[in-house]
């Protein structure tokens, strides 16, 4: 069982031909709203996308917004532990995409912020423990903490990125972020592959955009080049990479099967509108890498340059 604790928001999206500028009016051409936050569209990845049993713990509102987030998660299997928080409102975000399918988002936390070290569950049965920072920093440290006392590997995905303490690095297990969180975190704007080294955890894995990913895994470089989609909307590809990697390490994947299976559900996502709504499932996930060609090895070395290392990395 994986246990997913972080946050759920409703995502109200416009959908513009750029992204307004500071000062600029952009006028859209349309306007939806679709379930999501980090912590729910990772708990729906890690049981739609990864086939796994999850559950997902969340602070809500007493307000209309938590029902279409809530009939989401329900509808892809996700267990509740739904922490309702009067006089707050579910929290929101506002999302412009793009005809590129770039986007912008702005988030309004609401009930997020008021989940606490008091509310974690008990994890009995629990393998896997995932988070992301759309919750207070001292409930991800307080759940890590109770984690690894309990021999529960610790996920965290630091977005969005802040500074993390020493003492909160020391107990996860494995680190997932994009290419500026990497840099924020590591100090250092080199290489991908030194940044990586410069980051305390056994396992940091960076997600590079339509390029794949890149993973530093008990001493070793580990390399996953993207897959092509035309892509319509990047919105939650992040997240479906997260919950995909998750679910697949706790079905016994090894890292590079799970890193290959992460890509591909995240590529998957990007082809499609919205958060949730556009997290594949395992069956289409399966179907699209058995039609996928074998590794290109001019992408390999391409993604080797990119990230600094020597031609002798693993894939």
């Amino acid at each position: 069982m994986i246990l997913v604790a972080g946050s759920a928001n409703l995502d109200f999206v416009v959908r513009a031909h750029h992204i307004p500028g500071p000062g600029e009016t952009v006028l859209g051409r349309s306007f939806e709203t679709f379930p999501g936050g980090k912590g729910a569209n990772q708990a729906i990845a890690c049981a739609r996308a990864g086939g796994a049993p999850t559950r997902f713990l969340a602070a809500m509102g007493e307000d209309a917004f938590a029902d279409p987030i809530e009939e989401s998660l329900r509808q892809a299997q996700v267990n509740l532990s739904i922490v309702r928080i009067p006089n707050l409102p579910t929290g929101t975000a506002f999302i412009c995409v793009s005809d590129d399918a770039e986007n912008a988002i702005t988030v309004a936390p609401g009930a997020n912020l008021s989940l606490g070290p008091e509310h974690l569950p008990d994890l009995a049965g629990v393998t896997h423990l995932l988070m992301q920072l759309e919750i207070p920093l001292s409930t991800v440290a307080a759940y890590s903490n109770a984690a690894r006392q309990q021999g529960v590997v610790v996920v965290l995905n630091a977005a969005p990125m802040q500074e993390l303490p020493a003492d909160l690095l020391e107990r996860i297990d494995v680190l997932v972020i994009n290419e500026g969180e990497l840099a924020a975190l590591s100090g250092v704007h080199t290489s991908v592959a030194e940044s990586l080294e410069r980051i305390a955890v056994p396992t940091a894995v960076v997600t590079l955009g339509a390029r794949g990913c890149c993973m530093r895994h008990e001493g070793q470089f580990l390399l996953q080049p993207g897959f092509v989609v035309e892509p319509v909307d990047t919105t939650a590809a992040g997240d479906t990479f997260c919950g995909s990697l998750v679910a697949a390490l706790s079905t016994g994947a090894d890292m590079p099967q799970a890193m290959r299976q992460a890509c591909a559900a995240s590529a998957l996502a990007c082809t499609r509108l919205g958060a949730q709504t556009s997290i594949p499932d395992a069956a289409e996930v399966t179907e699209f890498l058995n039609r996928q060609p074998p590794a290109d090895p001019a992408a390999i070395s391409a993604l080797q340059t990119y990230c600094g290392l020597p031609s002798t990395t693993h894939y």
